[in-house]
């Protein structure tokens, strides 16, 4: 089967509040969005699956309108930072906020309070729950730049839990064979974009 690995559109941004920031995407978000179910609808797809964060869902919303499949909502495709009370896009983290910025380019999620055990196993039990719910299939699945590294990590099996910036809504692919052997395909296509991202 194939995992296309998705990362949400641009959303708001939303300063501290007094329960966890959950942004919608802005009106960027919204024509990569757009522009992402344009050119992923035609290619075929068996399912789509989405983080619950509202960021995911808005991305998935025009895929799904374009191949008239249900986005499944899959709780354990949720980003590490999904109880944080403020959302920050990462460009505008690297200047406001370098510390954070540093530790988030450098995977070291310990040092902003992230059990990044914990993390990673929830991540390989969402992926291994849509692998097992579409076998053989091709399956679009919106998340996020943390779940698409960890996952990516864990398949080829790297040290470091970041190493790539995906960009907004960029697709990065795995095979998976009936076996469980593992493959990543490609990593951040943006033909959708023309530059924009």
């Amino acid at each position: 089967m194939e995992l296309l690995l998705i990362r949400h559109a641009l959303p708001q941004r939303l300063d501290a509040g007094t329960g966890p920031a959950d942004p919608s995407l802005d009106v960027t978000g919204r024509a990569q969005a757009a522009a992402l179910a344009r050119w992923l609808g035609p290619q075929g797809l068996d399912g789509i699956v989405t983080s619950p964060l509202r960021r995911a869902v808005e991305t998935a919303e025009p895929l799904a309108g374009a191949t008239g499949l249900r986005a499944e909502v899959v709780s354990g495709l949720a980003e590490w930072d999904r109880n944080a009370t403020r959302y920050i896009p990462l460009e505008q983290l690297r200047t406001e906020d370098p510390a954070t910025f540093a530790a988030l380019r450098a995977g070291r999620l310990a040092d902003l309070g992230v059990d990044t055990d914990a993390f990673c196993a929830r991540v390989e039990d969402a992926m291994a729950s849509v692998v097992a719910d579409y076998p053989g299939g091709r399956v679009a699945v919106v998340c996020h730049g943390g779940v698409i590294n960890a996952f990516l990590s864990m398949v080829l099996r790297l040290d470091r839990l970041v190493f790539f910036p995906p960009a907004y809504t960029s697709v990065s692919r795995v095979a998976v064979s009936r076996n469980g052997e593992r493959g990543v395909l490609s990593l951040n296509e943006v033909p959708h974009l023309n530059g924009s991202a």
